[in-house]
Formats: structure tokens, C-alpha cells, sequence
């Protein structure tokens, strides 16, 4: 996770901005305290991600990179504003040792686009595709990570990185909202997970599949109820959060959280 010391936005990229909601920087240091708060309160180890100056998209810190067994499949952002986060997030990595860090030649970024459900088929990568990632980096990230990947395609803008689309639930189950993606991948998604949760597209566009599940407690924005109430129906614990400030640069619970996976 990384603070929002630098609060800002992707201007003019970012199909969730809206440029005339003007952000309550005090606002968002305090829901990102609490976010942080959450994860604690429910047994989790929170590491910090120091912001830099110049790099204001830092708190959205999902999408520097991509770990799964001591392995990290490092980000290439697609954007300029965001292209320098890259060596920040390395450096974290490398500094805090264990990990062996593979620094990609493709576009990718990060778990904003790859999922990992270790039980799935042995372990199975989901890979989006079709606005930042490009589909070299599914292949890319297959023989850096050892894990079979599924590349599924988004078609919506309004839907732009995986993880605002589908979200891991457990080690082999998912949510997601079916309009996101392209008719094929529906297909898939249906055969693959015949007991996901569905979100609709109000909860959707709440940011309510941006979400971080540790395979009980369901850490989600507060505004998607409806899809609250379906992961209680399903045997999960929803833990709503509020992070009004966050999403005006479009982000929440699972944009600013890059999960470590030793």
C-alpha cells in the first residue's frame, strides 16, 4: 500500500475521473489510514510504500508489479505519467529481500490487470487485456511466474484494468461483472467459474469488484451493497470501506493494495 501523501490523478486517461470533484486531500490521508486500519484489524501484515514526489498515482500501488511464490513480474506502464513508478516499486522488492524480481520487455500493469487463485487448476493466473496490458505480457508473465495463464479481454473503457472487472473470492473462485468482457471470454468465465458471483453494473461501476478477499473477509468499497448482500448470500463476510476520495482518481480497496505473495 502507499499513502496518498501526493494525492492526484491520471488526467485525461482515466475514464473514472471526474475533473470537477475536487479531491479532499485531508479526506483521503484519512480513508487510506483506515483502509490500512482494516486490514490489521483482520490479522494482516500492512507494508508501506513511501510516496515520491512526481509520482502522485503511487497510492494506487496494485499496479507495480505482480508476485506469486517469491517470484515479482515487475510493471511497464502504458502511460508516460505513471511509467516512473516502475523502479519505485523495485526497489521496494529489492530492499526488503527474498524476492527475485523479473523486470518486463512487455506492457503490463501489474495486478491491475493479473489475478492469481492458487488452487484454480494447480495455480492459475487470470490476465486482462485490451486497454493497458498487452497480451505479450500474458506470455511474458507465464514463463517469468511458472503458472498457466488465462488472458481474458475487456471491452468496456468504463472497465479498463482487470481488477475494477473481477476479483479473486478464494483460492479458486471469483466475482465479476460478465458486461466488462467480450462475448468469448463470458464463455470462458462461465465454463471456469459456474459458482461466481455476479456483480451487476451499478456495483460494478461503485467500485465494487475492486475489492480484496482473504478467501473469508471481503474487504469492498461501501457503496456496492448489492454485491455486499450476493457475498453474504455466498458464504463470504463483506467488510465495507469507504474511500470516496480515492475513487475520484480512479481507485479503491484493491488499486491501492499490491498483495505479497512469498
Amino acid at each position: 500500500m502507499s499513502p496518498p501523501e501526493h494525492f492526484a490523478v491520471e488526467y485525461a486517461i482515466n475514464p473514472w475521473m471526474d475533473t470537477t470533484a475536487p479531491v479532499d486531500t485531508e479526506l483521503a490521508v484519512k480513508q487510506w489510514e483506515g483502509l490500512r486500519e482494516t486490514f490489521v484489524r483482520l490479522g494482516h501484515t500492512v507494508h508501506v510504500l513511501a510516496p515520491e514526489i512526481g509520482l502522485p498515482d503511487m497510492v494506487y500501488a496494485a499496479n507495480g508489479a505482480f508476485s506469486v511464490d517469491g517470484v515479482v513480474y515487475g510493471a511497464r506502464f502504458k502511460y508516460p505519467q505513471r511509467i516512473p513508478e516502475a523502479a519505485a516499486h523495485r526497489r521496494f522488492y529489492v530492499d526488503h529481500g527474498g524476492w527475485r524480481f523479473v523486470t518486463p520487455a512487455e506492457t503490463n500493469e501489474g495486478e491491475g490487470d493479473f489475478a492469481y487463485l492458487p488452487s484454480f487448476l494447480g495455480g492459475t493466473i487470470l490476465a486482462g487485456h485490451g486497454f493497458r496490458t498487452e497480451t505479450a505480457a500474458h506470455a511474458e508473465a507465464q514463463e517469468a511466474l511458472g503458472r498457466p495463464v488465462i488472458s481474458l479481454r475487456l471491452v468496456d473503457p468504463r472497465f479498463y484494468h482487470l481488477d475494477v472487472a473481477l476479483a479473486p473470492l478464494d483460492d479458486s473462485n471469483v466475482a465479476y461483472y460478465p458486461g466488462a468482457f467480450s462475448e468469448a471470454t463470458r464463455s470462458v468465465l462461465r465454463q471456469l467459474f459456474p459458482d461466481a458471483v455476479l456483480a451487476d453494473e451499478e456495483d460494478a461501476l461503485a467500485f465494487g469488484l475492486n475489492l480484496v478477499s482473504d478467501g473469508r473477509n471481503v474487504v469492498l468499497n461501501t457503496e456496492a451493497t448489492g454485491l455486499a448482500a450476493k457475498l453474504r448470500a455466498a458464504g463470504y463476510v463483506p467488510v465495507p470501506v469507504e474511500l470516496t476520495e480515492l475513487k475520484k482518481g480512479g481507485g479503491s480497496v484493491k488499486c491501492c493494495v499490491a498483495e505479497l505473495r512469498p
